[in-house]
């Protein structure tokens, strides 16, 4: 084909034109791939502040409720009736908020922790806890350690009958009949550890529902390994009783009554002790039940 003077610049600039898309475009996809990384960050960051939050409602309960509360706080101490009145009110100075004493370790007896967080948010089933631990090993936390969570219900250890007042709850994603995944147990072990730095929890206060409540719980179940809590620092454990020689006086019950536990239902609070440091339901205590008991009374005493 014949190319005139003409037309051969045009072409020329035609190839010279498509040389510079190009080399456009191979620049800007080598700075985007170099970016790539942040640009993704970016994206998900802006796809998780655009994602609506399932529990929106009951967040804004959460926080106007604990609104309520902040007002109580800071209403000044009134008169008591009935007494000498003071000319004007005189506040302290010195003054800080209550911590929990206890942890106290439930599972959720549900089927996934997503029904669970569902229930924790209907206020029918007046049921709450602090914390929530996913199989997969997510922390939700659902409430501020220094507010009180509906978790302990009518319980007691040792002289306290109030129990949801000085602890704080954690419930494990688990059915009640099931081992306890691996790491759901690593995120407890962290946040116990957090829990326990930050109140200054006596070892000896990580204890179950099970154990408050002999006679109406048994969580967590007796799968849960109590033991590598306690060789972390939360709890205690017995040690090796191949020697312990249990005296003839041993009164096993006033020893169960002096670790914490209420005793009005004898076999209940044995079966309770069982489950927690034996892995066992029944109700009889054997004599080597009784030389983990000794062991653990001279720990607690």
């Amino acid at each position: 084909m014949h190319i005139t003077h003409h037309s051969s610049n045009i072409y020329i600039a035609y190839l010279y034109f498509m040389y510079l898309i190009k080399s456009a475009f191979a620049y800007y996809t080598l700075r985007i791939s170099r970016r790539t990384p942040y640009i993704m960050l970016y994206i998900s960051f802006l796809l998780a502040a655009c994602s609506p939050n399932p529990y929106a409602a009951t967040n804004r309960v959460y926080k106007q409720q604990a609104k309520t509360l902040a007002q109580t706080l800071r209403s000044a101490p009134g008169f008591i009736d009935s007494v000498k009145q003071p000319p004007y009110w005189v506040g302290t100075t010195n003054f800080n908020l209550r911590k929990p004493n206890f942890v106290i370790i439930h599972h959720t007896a549900q089927n996934s922790c997503e029904q669970t967080l569902r229930t924790f948010t209907l206020a029918r089933t007046q049921v709450s806890a602090h914390y929530v631990i996913c199989k997969d090993g997510t922390v939700h936390h659902m409430l501020n350690d220094y507010l009180r969570a509906w978790q302990a219900g009518i319980s007691k250890w040792g002289n306290d009958a109030d129990i949801n007042s000085a602890s704080i709850g954690i419930e494990l994603d688990n059915n009640g009949f099931e081992p306890f995944a691996e790491p759901q147990i690593s995120s407890l072990l962290q946040l116990l550890k957090t829990l326990k730095g930050s109140y200054n929890i006596p070892a000896a206060n990580f204890i179950g529902h099970g154990d408050i409540a002999p006679t109406r719980k048994n969580d967590p179940n007796y799968l849960f390994p109590w033991k590598q809590l306690a060789d972390s620092g939360y709890g205690y454990w017995y040690s090796d009783t191949a020697n312990v020689q249990v005296p003839e006086n041993f009164n096993h019950l006033q020893a169960l009554r002096i670790i914490g536990y209420d005793i009005k239902d004898t076999s209940a609070a044995i079966q309770a002790f069982k489950r927690h440091w034996m892995q066992d339901t029944t109700r009889q205590m054997y004599e080597a039940d009784r030389k983990i008991l000794f062991s653990l009374f001279t720990k607690y005493q």
